[in-house]
């Protein structure tokens, strides 16, 4: 016989979990005993929101399921914010709450919280686990459901009374089986064959890649069929990495913030390819003028997303790498299109991502220069805001589950935690947080984490004393009115002195270069505090309610 926290623990153990992020409080001392001495890494961080976003770093990071744990109650609510951010972005990951006792349900309990119910429209699925004897099970369906399919988080609350109930030592599991849990992963054989005959028609194709290919390992996949195609791809937020920065037939970033040559390239092509994509608004502005002249191929594991938003014309149910190797073994040539690559490569020209070089401290600057130094390796995390635009428009990223964001949410604060995951999920590649003045101090109590296990995670701070990017809407469509967006000046340096870590304030431009280079020398973590051009704009720009094309900013000088 073993407890319920003891059968959880080595659970954990089998499904080959590591590292775990967490926070104590009474109902989960059971289980926090019994990692007393386990071989399970357990990082202890400041706020439970950040256990959830280590989890999430972690997971798209190493591309395994994270696992972050929780207290009942206000412990357990506080993952919330980090699940929906999961749960919007599909990542993998196991969040394990603590529970009142089972006799106490629905009492209000102190502390008691009906947290299966308040996360049920952010999860993937949800558990209460009653008896001790039902862990070990609901724990395999539980790793099974967020690492198949489309990834997702799922939750698993626990009761005290089920973590300290004796149960018989569980029996080895065979293949998990659920009813009603079927994911298609290959795709339907007529509709691929289809596809690649639309494929040799078209005369102006693009695909238009997601985070799907990223979370099915598609990369290579992806690359192959565009060189062997000769069609280019432009990827959105989640899917930047996917082909390397500058591969010839890289179109960068479409959307909002994207390029101009992708959002003209989806404009005026007559067949889109959309791969692990979900046709978000901030992809397709208006809706109606997203790719209006072209048949569209969509391709993604979840067929509730084909045609959500978009009416398509060939559905294609599958994973995304399965689907690609498929349509590669069923080439046959490749259509050479000059004048749709010709005019591509006139769009490149005429409409550089251009970062400024007029001796001013401006935030594309730190991006590029540290772009530069790291020759576009390491892992870079970002917070939201006008810092994760600068930073998908001016790093060079080179590899896949080297750049990690919250899209979907667009969660504040997600940075700095998620970047702590990624470094335990790849201690071998350095870690640079990127920021902004506000967005960092919405966890920065997570400093502490860091200082306690030496996690050498660099803080770039990209300050300007405001909340960048609503102080942009503002001047921009709300006559500078600039309403509660102004910050006042912080000593980053100084905090992070406080909490034992080294750091240098940066106040223009000839700095930049120097900085950064002591930041990525340094062993430990390091903090730099960037006093960028405080009204830098995000350019180009597709204001709300218009076509893609219909950009503002981003013009060649």
């Amino acid at each position: 016989m073993k407890t319920g926290a003891k059968i959880l623990i080595e659970g954990l153990l089998k499904q080959g979990v590591t590292t775990i992020f967490g926070y104590p409080g009474g109902v989960v001392l059971p289980i926090y005993d019994e990692l007393y001495g386990s071989p399970l890494r357990h990082i202890l961080v400041r706020h439970e929101q950040a256990a959830a976003h280590a989890a999430d770093g972690y997971a798209r990071a190493s591309g395994k399921t994270g696992v972050c744990l929780a207290t009942s109650g206000p412990g357990a609510c506080n993952l919330v914010t980090g699940i929906a951010t999961a749960y919007m972005d599909s990542i993998p990951m196991i969040a394990l709450t603590g529970q009142v006792p089972t006799a106490l349900l629905g009492n209000d309990a102190f502390q008691e919280s009906d947290i299966t119910g308040i996360t049920m429209p952010v999860t993937k699925h949800s558990y209460l686990v009653k008896k001790a004897e039902d862990i070990d099970t609901v724990l395999g369906e539980a790793f099974h459901i967020a690492g198949t399919g489309r990834q997702g988080p799922v939750l698993i609350d626990l009761p005290k009374d089920v973590v300290t109930n004796e149960a018989p030592e569980p029996k080895p599991r065979g293949e998990i089986s659920l009813r009603g849990y079927n994911p298609t992963f290959k795709g339907h054989i007529r509709q691929i064959e289809k596809a690649i005959s639309m494929i040799g028609e078209a005369e102006r194709p693009v695909i238009y890649a997601g985070g799907g290919v990223i979370a099915s390992d598609a990369s290579p996949e992806l690359i192959r069929f565009a060189e062997a195609t000769g069609i280019p791809i432009t990827t959105t937020l989640m899917g930047i990495g996917a082909i390397p920065c500058d591969h010839p037939l890289n179109l960068g970033m479409l959307g909002m913030h994207g390029t101009r040559y992708a959002n003209y390239a989806i404009t005026e092509c007559d067949l889109l390819i959309a791969i692990g994509a979900r046709f978000d608004d901030r992809v397709t502005g208006r809706i109606q003028s997203f790719a209006p002249n072209a048949e569209i191929i969509h391709i993604d594991i979840d067929p509730a997303e084909i045609g959500k938003n978009k009416v398509v014309d060939l559905p294609i149910v599958g994973d995304s790498r399965m689907v690609l190797t498929c349509m590669l073994d069923r080439l046959t040539g490749r259509k050479e299109r000059t004048t749709w690559n010709n005019k591509i490569n006139h769009w490149k020209v005429e409409y550089p991502m251009s970062c400024p070089d007029d001796g001013v401290l401006r935030p594309q600057l730190v991006i590029k220069t540290l772009s530069d130094l790291l020759n576009g390796e390491g892992i870079i995390v970002s917070e939201v805001g006008q810092n994760q635009m600068w930073t998908a428009q001016h790093f060079c990223f080179r590899h896949p589950r080297t750049w990690i964001t919250s899209g979907g949410l667009g969660t504040m604060g997600y940075g700095l935690p998620a970047a702590m995951g990624a470094h335990f999920a790849r201690p071998d590649l350095p870690v640079f947080d990127i920021a902004g003045d506000g967005s960092i101090q919405m966890n920065i109590q997570e400093f502490g984490t860091i200082v306690q296990y030496d996690i050498p995670v660099k803080v770039v701070i990209l300050n300007n004393m405001y909340l960048g990017m609503v102080r942009q809407w503002q001047e921009l469509f709300y006559d500078r009115r600039y309403s509660y967006t102004e910050l006042p000046s912080v000593d980053f340096v100084g905090i992070a002195a406080a909490y034992g870590i080294d750091g240098i304030r940066v106040d223009s431009a000839d700095q930049v270069k120097e900085a950064l280079t002591a930041a990525i020398t340094t062993d430990g973590p390091f903090v730099l505090d960037f006093r960028v051009e405080r009204e830098e704009n995000v350019f180009p720009m597709v204001p709300a309610g218009a076509a893609i094309n219909e950009m503002i900013g981003g013009q060649k000088e």
